[in-house]
């Protein structure tokens, strides 16, 4: 269970899937309809969703690519966490954001696998929380003419690696779209 004290919830977290972040990404229609599912599933069952969007230089507040992509509407009562780093924690409101909620197990989606899915997972467990990925809800974009592996065996890698990953007082672990307990009633994988 989580290390921070008094915090029993869960929350589920959509990181980055904004216009310009999906636009090239690997299977990105599949992606966003099963975040979608899980936004539906998350409001259904009273399980806050907690929204995070990127800006940058390259990426400026107000574009077209900064919007979130058309097929997911924020819900008026649903925080977004502006964010200018990979780590959704870093210089952002998202802390208190949990905190005021009580919450102590993210549920992880969204954009890119490989920059900041992985860096708001690893910030989010060594903050105390425990940090389910679903494995079918997360995408990146081919960055193979770089070095980088295809987008299918990053996002592959990803999964088996926080399928096993674990720290003192901390679960981590995925899920598929179809298997997650929003509400943290199954352990993870």
């Amino acid at each position: 269970m989580t290390t921070l004290g008094d915090r029993p919830n869960s929350a589920l977290v959509v990181i980055d899937v904004q216009n310009s972040v999906v636009a090239e990404a690997h299977e990105r229609d599949a992606v966003v309809a099963n975040i979608a599912t899980l936004v539906d599933r998350a409001r259904a069952e009273d399980v806050p969703v907690v929204w995070v969007q990127h800006s940058s230089e390259n990426l400026p507040i107000d574009s077209d690519g900064w919007q979130f992509v058309p097929e997911l509407k924020v819900g008026e009562s649903e925080p977004v966490v502006h964010k200018r780093w990979a780590d959704s924690f870093e210089e952002t409101d998202l802390e208190s954001v949990l905190a005021d909620r009580k919450i102590g197990r993210l549920v992880v989606t969204g954009a890119q696998t490989d920059e900041c899915i992985r860096s708001t997972l690893h910030g989010a467990l060594v903050r105390g929380y425990d940090t389910l990925l679903v494995s079918d809800a997360h995408t990146t974009e081919d960055q193979s003419e770089w070095g980088a592996p295809t987008p299918d065996k990053v996002i592959a890698h990803t999964n088996l690696y926080w399928t096993y990953h674990t720290a003192p007082g901390r679960k981590a672990g995925t899920a598929t779209t179809a298997e997650v307990a929003l509400g943290g009633d199954s352990e993870p994988n």
